[in-house]
């Protein structure tokens, strides 16, 4: 085994912030052993975690013994992953063979699966070590990460603040220099939201571009697995691994991950975009997340897109040289439908003996999903093919489409969820614990590519990303179109305050 670090000059913090794609190469290069890599992250979550309560459940042994082992193959000439040597954290819903993974409920709190999910059997293959876990909420549902198990992740930026969810803590240590590269899931949001709460990247990808297994609905693409990185790069980084067909899967796609290994620059001249603050009127956003995003609408100028602004009534009429917005006026019952129905599907059988350790909002979207009839879901597939059809039309003529991310800034840690939003034209009472997500979960349901990216911050200074939305299943141009944005404006580099201050 490799010998445990000594007074390294690159044993620093430093270390942890330097490029995930950088980490491995300098490993493989041995500039740094993975054994000092992984001694500075340990020693990272030891200095941060206790301010934010991301990391749960920390392997800090066994990382150290795993990283010696990848030195010496290193030494011995082996042949190596891409991950070779790279400490990471899981999320605490996909499951690992021989570590603890709870999904955050009093019913698993002791739960260790025996089979790892293909994305972890994927990451782990490629060389990557395991240091542990990080929060999410109850089972993955809502954008607030905490539960009565681990309690509350707070923000980075400010602990007293949400950071989003259901990737929440995979976010926040991703933010503060814990994990170099982080992988998560998305149903509604839980990619995009915590990333664009924590100025990092969250990335949904298209239905079966990381198969999932195993899975009790393998032909549904309602939720994703996907990568989250401090940069784009090392987003695309991270899928590369990740990405291409399994049989395990039968909607995996046939596209290998290493399309993703590609540069990420190209020329935007005249690319046309759209942008919409709130897809033609259908949902409320809080007036500081909209400046924050129209503050940097210009940057896309700068790279040559040609952007036109679709917000506000009317929006879905027909422009002198395009179409309208597509009608998103069924995408929330299509949506609910289905979240319910993979929710009863997924835990209705624990309802019976377990309701008293379920919060209240599982309880609630099981039980709306043991309501629904055959014909409630045939009538949303019918709405959700003809909404897809809809954007296949629009996007015929705009590449992308640009949206807020979260329709409110971070919210009190100690706040379930929003009940009402100020738009600054009048508050909007909200109906139920996820409506303050539809600018989410709204294109969940078409499956159409989508990635938040660091886009601002609010006068508090709390983070705001934009959501940029590719063509179906062009996943790697909307990694091209963020790339390019983040090179303009430089955002997600500003770090949080509980690694500087």
């Amino acid at each position: 085994m490799a010998s445990a670090p000594g007074t390294h000059p690159k044993m620093t913090t430093d270390l942890c912030f330097l490029n995930a794609a950088d980490l491995a190469a300098g490993i493989r290069r041995k500039d740094f052993s993975s054994v000092e890599v992984t001694q500075a992250h340990i020693e990272q979550v030891e200095r941060v975690n206790p301010a934010v309560n991301a990391v749960v459940t920390f392997l800090s042994e066994q990382a150290l013994e795993q990283a010696g082992a990848a030195d010496d193959a290193i030494a011995a000439g082996d042949e190596v992953g891409p991950l070779h040597g790279l400490p990471m954290l899981h999320k605490d819903t996909t499951d690992t063979a021989g570590i603890r993974t709870t999904y955050g409920s009093p019913i698993h709190r002791d739960n260790v699966p025996e089979q790892s999910q293909l994305i972890i059997e994927r990451l782990h293959a490629a060389g990557a070590i395991p240091m542990g876990k990080t929060n999410v909420p109850e089972f993955g549902a809502g954008s607030q990460s905490f539960n009565p198990v681990f309690g509350a992740t707070g923000n980075p930026y400010d602990p007293s603040k949400t950071c989003g969810g259901s990737s929440g803590g995979q976010a926040v240590a991703l933010a503060c220099g814990m994990t170099p590269i982080a992988d998560g899931s998305d149903m509604g949001g839980s990619l995009r939201n915590p990333g664009n709460y924590c100025n990092v990247v969250g990335f949904r990808v298209s239905p079966g571009r990381v198969p999932v297994w195993p899975s009790m609905a393998g032909w549904s693409g309602l939720s994703v697995q996907g990568p989250m990185g401090r940069t784009v790069a090392d987003a695309a980084f991270l899928l590369s691994v990740i990405a291409g067909p399994d049989p395990r899967s039968p909607i995996a796609q046939s596209e290998p991950g290493s399309i993703f290994a590609r540069p990420l620059a190209r020329d935007f001249s005249g690319v046309r975009i759209a942008y919409s603050a709130d897809l033609g009127g259908e949902f409320p956003v809080d007036p500081r997340v909209r400046n924050a995003i129209e503050a940097q609408l210009p940057a896309f100028g700068e790279l040559g897109c040609e952007v036109t602004d679709f917000s506000g009534a009317g929006a879905s009429r027909p422009r002198d040289d395009g179409p309208g917005l597509p009608d998103f006026g069924d995408a929330d019952e299509i949506f609910k439908i289905m979240r319910a129905w993979s929710f009863h599907l997924s835990h209705g059988p624990l309802l019976a003996e377990h309701r008293h350790q379920m919060k209240d909002t599982i309880v609630w979207n099981i039980e709306e999903g043991e309501k629904l009839s055959g014909a409630d879901v045939g009538r949303a597939e019918a709405m959700r093919t003809e909404l897809y059809q809809a954007m296949r039309v629009f996007m015929d003529t705009y590449e992308f489409l640009l949206l807020p991310v979260n329709q409110v800034p971070p919210f009190s840690v100690d706040v379930p969820y929003p009940m009402a939003i100020d738009s600054g034209d009048g508050i909007v009472e909200l109906e139920t614990y996820i409506d303050w997500m539809k600018s989410c979960y709204y294109i969940t349901v078409t499956g159409h590519p989508a990635i938040s990216v660091p886009c601002g911050f609010t006068p508090e200074g709390l983070p705001v990303g934009v959501q940029i939305v590719g063509r179906h299943r062009d996943d790697f141009g909307v990694l091209q179109l963020a790339h390019a944005f983040e090179q303009v404006t430089r955002v997600g580099e500003r770090r949080p305050p509980v690694v500087t201050g």
